[in-house]
């Protein structure tokens, strides 16, 4: 892996000689500095929970609970890496959409699948899911459906991150030609997502909100939504709540849209 990392730079700095706008992250030294405390820090977890598994008098019902917690910490790490590499090799240049054939009105379906399990764990159980479709016909599209999913999951994962309890709302709807999709939440991440969202300096960012994991998330989203030809944007919902969006356009290859009449509605999950 370091050695992988090693060549992602490589290819970085020179492409950042030629396009000095081009997103620092792979050489951002916080971000690195960051990555390796939260890498040390689930790794111990790892090892103390591995350790009282192991002790003598250990219950089932505790063993069950450090397995978890041990699931949980190795899901971090590889989601941070993930994050940090795909990021990186999006950033050199090497990437481009694929695009397939999505049906729009069940297209998040196994994604919310997935949601409803990460609500399921014990500590977000007091966050409801909120789906909203605003397409009722079976419509067609030509869309990079693996990579939207990739900004919808790393959004959705900063929302239950910073929300404790409440909801958080996931949605999209088709108009001119584009396909806008929103993650909407009631905590407390906001202004955090904000400052990453349009960081010109991750660096300066990372010292005013020091989370490496939302910072290395919003830049992978970022960086797919451009590869997209997308944009996003960020609203604050209620006084800290985060509402962000993302816009990509989509070529239909069934037609026949209709608007569901019930475009506001809600579906708790």
């Amino acid at each position: 892996m370091s050695q992988k990392i090693e060549n992602i730079a490589t290819e970085k700095h020179l492409n950042t000689e030629n396009n000095p706008q081009a997103n620092n992250m792979i050489s951002c030294p916080t971000i690195l500095a960051g990555m390796s405390h939260e890498m040390r820090t689930h790794m111990n977890a790892i090892v103390a929970f591995s350790f009282l598994m192991g002790r003598e008098g250990c219950d089932e019902t505790e063993r069950m609970e450090f397995s978890n917690q041990i699931l949980s910490s190795c899901e971090q790490i590889i989601g941070l890496f993930d994050n940090f590499l795909d990021s990186a090799i999006i950033e050199t240049g090497n990437s481009k959409a694929e695009l397939k054939v999505c049906k729009l009105n069940n297209i998040l379906d196994d994604l919310l699948n997935e949601f409803r399990e990460d609500l399921s764990k014990g500590s977000n159980k007091d966050v409801v899911l909120v789906a909203e479709n605003s397409i009722a016909d079976d419509v067609e599209v030509n869309i990079d459906s693996n990579r939207v999913f990739r900004v919808i999951r790393n959004l959705f994962q900063n929302s239950l991150k910073n929300t404790k309890s409440g909801y958080i709302k996931v949605g999209y709807y088709f108009r001119d030609d584009n396909l806008t999709f929103y993650v909407i939440d009631s905590g407390q991440g906001y202004f955090k997502c904000k400052e990453f969202l349009h960081s010109e300096d991750l660096n300066e960012s990372l010292t005013k909100y020091n989370d490496t994991c939302s910072a290395v998330n919003i830049t992978l989203a970022k960086n797919l939504i451009q590869l997209l030809e997308g944009s996003v944007w960020i609203e604050c919902n209620g006084l800290t709540g985060s509402a962000i969006y993302f816009t990509i356009p989509v070529k239909i290859s069934k037609t026949g849209i209709s608007i569901n009449e019930y475009l506001n509605s809600m579906i708790a999950i």
